[in-house]
This record gives structure tokens, sequence and C-alpha cells, in this order.
């Protein structure tokens, strides 16, 4: 798994690594080219980027969190960097919430721009049944990663110090907006963000901006 490094130009003892997954048809380049990065550096912020190329068939092959640990993370964990973050748009959403759920003590949060958390069947289903507290989601196949991340979802606790933070942004006209719905109802209103969009760059930019010039990078323990 390669990677686009954009380390920040000033060094701080409180600096944070920000793994960003894109979407399933989208490269590393593409958050570059969208603004992502800039809008990081237009900030000051000292956070050291790497934009990862997580592509489809990582999904596919149940491999995306074997593969961030191995090639991405543990990396920086070795370079002396605590403070790790992870970013995820639509697909790279569940790719990080993934990583988040089998090694939530390594990262401190995770930020979701428009997160696809599973079919349009599975979300129907989870909806119906009044939302995440109240769904039931039975015998767990092995290779239903969708299934498996939601139940872990079910038992999120927001503020607890063993888990990462979660911040959540979508927009309003966005079609995995359901899905969105039903995570934020877990998360306070202070770490959910929703504007008028939907599933594109530019609504995922506007979102991203706004978080920058927030606390997107408050830890668990002070939010």
């Amino acid at each position: 798994m390669d990677a686009i490094h954009d380390p920040a130009p000033t060094v701080g003892a409180d600096r944070i690594a920000l793994v960003m997954l894109p979407g399933a048809r989208d490269r590393a380049q593409d958050l570059v080219e969208q603004g992502f990065v800039r809008a990081l550096r237009q900030r000051g912020l000292a956070v050291d980027a790497v934009i990862v190329n997580a592509h489809f068939d990582h999904y596919l092959e149940h491999s995306v969190v074997v593969q961030l640990e191995q090639d991405i993370i543990a990396p920086l964990r070795e370079r002396g960097l605590a403070r790790i973050w992870l970013m995820g748009i639509s697909l790279g959403g569940m790719g990080a919430l993934s990583y988040a759920r089998e090694h939530a003590g390594a990262i401190e949060g995770v930020i979701l721009l428009a997160p696809f958390l599973g079919t349009r069947g599975l979300i129907a289903e989870i909806t119906h049944a009044g939302g995440l507290l109240h769904w039931q989601p039975g015998t767990i196949a092995p290779e239903d990663d969708e299934r498996r991340l939601l139940a872990w979802l079910r038992q999120y606790r927001a503020g607890d110090p063993a888990l990462p933070r979660i911040c959540l942004g979508y927009g309003t006209e966005d079609r995995y907006a359901p899905a969105s719905l039903l995570l934020a109802r877990l998360l306070p209103e202070r770490q959910v963000m929703t504007l008028q969009g939907g599933h594109d760059w530019p609504t995922w930019l506007k979102l991203w901006e706004r978080w920058l010039d927030g606390d997107a990078f408050a830890a668990s323990s002070q939010a």
C-alpha cells in the first residue's frame, strides 16, 4: 500500500499524523488535487499528512486493515508519532472505521466525510429496527465486514477514553445520508456536521475546511 507523504513545514511537540483514505474509485493524488492537503497547510497546522492509495481491491480482499497497519501506521509509530488520526471519504470512511475497530488504542480519532457504512438493504434493516441501539445484528458471517463494523458502532460510546473520537460530516442530499444519520445519533452534536450538498468533492472539501477551522483534532479525553 503506497502513499503520498506531506509533512508539516513546522516542528511541534504535539505533532499529529493524519492518514487520509480516498473513496472507492479515487486515488491519493485526487485528495491533493482537490485541495485537502492545501487546506491543512493554509491553516498552519502541525499535521503530517499521509494520503494512502487504498483502492477497491483492498476492500474486496478484506486486507485494508492489515495493510494499513503494516505499511502505514506501524511505521508512523516507529517514528515516534503518538497522535495518529484517520480521515476517510466514502468507502475510505469504512476503511478508517474498520481500522479503528481492530486497533482502537492505536489512534486518537477518526474524521469521516460521507462514509459508506453498508449496503442500502442493511441500512434499511437497521433503520426499520429503530436505529443502531435497537438493532440486533444476528450471526455475522466471517467476511461480512459491513455487518461486523455496524455491530461495533452499535456499542460505541462517545467520550470513552478507550475509544477514538469520531467526527462525522456529510451533505444532506448525499446518497449515503441515511447511514450517516444512524451514526450521528450516537455522537455528540459538536462531533457532527452537515451542510447542503451531495456525494461530491465540493461538499467534502467544504466540510473538511469547517472541521479544520474548529476542534477537529481534539483528543477524546478533551472532547
